[in-house]
């Protein structure tokens, strides 16, 4: 998701600039929520965001015109300045400095893919129980 954006050649430089900045951002909170130092309740909400944000497939698809963007442009962002605020400033300047060292490597979740393939299999479920059910509470005339 991210990464699309910072490697696009057609994009202007400031708009790169951005998408690279972010995107170390995110690595920095990526070794932050692994660090012992931080908070649990920062950790459980971070391998969530973080995992999100480099996962390859998203919990809301692009194609689906207008919220297929909302997790891009609001809840992602939205969540990323949550994380910041919980993360202890020591653990955060850490782990920016291991970021900046890694510099453009890409980062791949695997098991942050699974969770939201597991995400859009339980509703999907729900979906299919749901319409079921109200299928079967159908009074027949």
């Amino acid at each position: 998701m991210l990464a699309s954006m910072a490697s696009g050649t057609r994009l202007p430089s400031k708009l790169q600039i951005w998408a690279r900045g972010l995107k170390r951002e995110i690595t920095a909170l990526w070794f932050a929520v692994r660090d012992p130092a931080t908070p649990w309740y920062a950790k459980a909400l971070g391998f969530f965001i973080v995992g999100y944000a480099i996962s390859p497939i998203d919990l809301i698809p692009d194609f689906i015109p207008v919220i297929g963007y909302l997790d891009d442009i609001i809840i992602l962002p939205l969540g990323l300045a949550l994380l910041r605020r919980l993360i202890p400033l020591e653990v955060m300047k850490r782990s920016r400095s291991k970021a900046s060292e890694r510099g453009d490597e890409r980062l791949l979740s695997r098991a942050a893919g699974f969770i939201v393939v597991a995400v859009w299999i339980a509703v999907a479920v729900a979906l299919v129980l749901f319409i079921l059910n109200r299928a079967g509470n159908v009074r027949k005339p």
